[in-house]
């Protein structure tokens, strides 16, 4: 929290009225650190984790800087997912509607016509990228007004293959436009986005980035075989906890494991790409009144995840790198709280974790995986023995693969 309030940062008696009706009566850092410069006009760049409070650093000055009687629609946010896209107009509807204020989520999944209807109506549009190119495509409204272009997640963006789409879309945008860019990292291919749409920023940095996980974070791993894993994660389960978030590597193991945990009494939903629209929010919402305390997902289906609550982050499957493990365990140890990430290995996946623990400096007890005892063959008659390693008879992978759901 901050010393400053929201009213030494300039906002408005409406904004910090609604504001409180939903208890938040103070700034955090990013929101310290943002608002006044949006507010000025200027141009920022951002490095602030998920959960720090960054959708309110760029939506509260966002919504100060439009005008309801101006042009429609007067500002844009892109995100990578449409989880994201609908939180984050859910979190700014209450503070747009004080400034009389409308704004619109526009995703894909659901149908084009009332979305398109919508959005043309609205001062602030949340978009995905996808989407909002097939709105354009169609003329439903254009982005000749926008005064502000905010870009959420945007190493996500990038990760996920919308670098050409968001270069069309910002084309688009006139070039007098004030840019909010909002980013895990602000290094490599996210930097250079970055300083391309923008124009003298100033750039703020909040909390772990990237490359570090929160402090407030317990990091545990603990060692399963692939019969032991589902078992594993049970127990952990078991433990007093709030929300868990369970990480599983495809989406078909994600749907695999919830009928798995419901044969040991664990109730569980999972959420990720091959679900309807319908079907996320559904999983969603019940996650977040916690009718289901565990909620089964894939990384790019979590990454617009938002939860108070999440207490456990768990990584089922061990993530791909140090980014995407930091990703992860940034949904817990939110905003002063504390929390506990967890990450089940198997004696294969032990060198990768402990080199992605190392790199990260998180505390670990875990050592390299032994080398295998070689199995030699009994010689044949006139032949010679023959030794079998990890890469079992005839140099196959037998024993390498990583164990699934």
């Amino acid at each position: 929290m901050s010393t400053k309030s929201f009213a030494d940062l300039g906002v408005s008696d409406a904004v910090r009225a609604a504001l409180a009706e939903r208890g938040i009566n103070e700034p955090f850092a990013v929101q310290t650190a943002v608002i006044g410069d949006v507010l000025a006009g200027r141009d920022v760049l951002v490095k602030s984790p998920t959960g720090s409070g960054k959708t309110l650093a760029f939506g509260i000055p966002l919504v100060e800087r439009t005008e309801s009687n101006g042009p429609r629609p007067a500002a844009l946010v892109l995100a990578p997912t449409r989880e994201l896209a609908a939180q984050i107009a859910d979190e700014l509807r209450l503070v747009a509607h004080a400034r009389a204020l409308r704004i619109t989520a526009v995703y894909g999944g659901v149908g084009l016509t009332k979305q398109a209807a919508a959005a043309t109506k609205s001062h602030i549009v949340v978009a995905t990228p996808g989407r909002l190119e097939d709105l354009l495509q169609r003329r439903a409204f254009d982005l000749r007004a926008i005064r502000t272009l905010v870009l959420d997640e945007a190493d996500r963006m990038l990760d996920m293959g919308f670098r050409p789409a968001v270069d069309r879309i910002v084309a688009l945008c006139p070039r007098s436009r004030q840019t909010l860019f909002f980013s895990a990292t602000l290094d490599g291919a996210a930097g250079q986005l970055a300083r391309q749409y923008t124009t003298d920023p100033i750039v703020h940095e909040d909390g772990p980035s990237g490359h570090h996980p929160a402090a407030d974070i317990e990091h545990r791993f603990v060692a399963v075989t692939g019969e032991t894993r589902v078992e594993a994660l049970v127990g952990e389960l078991a433990q007093e906890r709030d929300l868990a978030l369970v990480f599983v590597r495809t989406k078909r193991g994600a749907d695999r494991l919830v009928k798995r945990l419901d044969t040991h009494g664990v109730v569980a939903a999972a959420i990720h790409g091959n679900k309807s629209q319908r079907q996320r929010e559904e999983a969603l919402t019940r996650f977040e009144r916690g009718h289901v305390k565990t909620l089964v997902a894939t990384d790019v289906a979590a990454r617009g995840i938002d939860v108070e609550g999440i207490s456990h982050v768990i990584s089922f499957d061990p993530p791909d790198d140090h980014q995407a493990y930091v990703h992860r365990v940034g949904r817990t140890g939110r905003a002063g709280r504390a929390g506990v990430g967890i990450t089940l290995v198997s004696p294969a996946e032990r060198d990768d974790v402990r080199e992605l623990a190392d790199i990260l400096g998180v505390a670990h007890s875990l050592g390299r995986a032994p080398k295998p005892t070689p199995i030699h063959a009994t010689p044949r008659s006139g032949g010679r023995s023959r030794s079998y390693g990890s890469r079992g008879r005839r140099g196959s992978a037998r024993g390498g693969r990583k164990p699934g759901v």
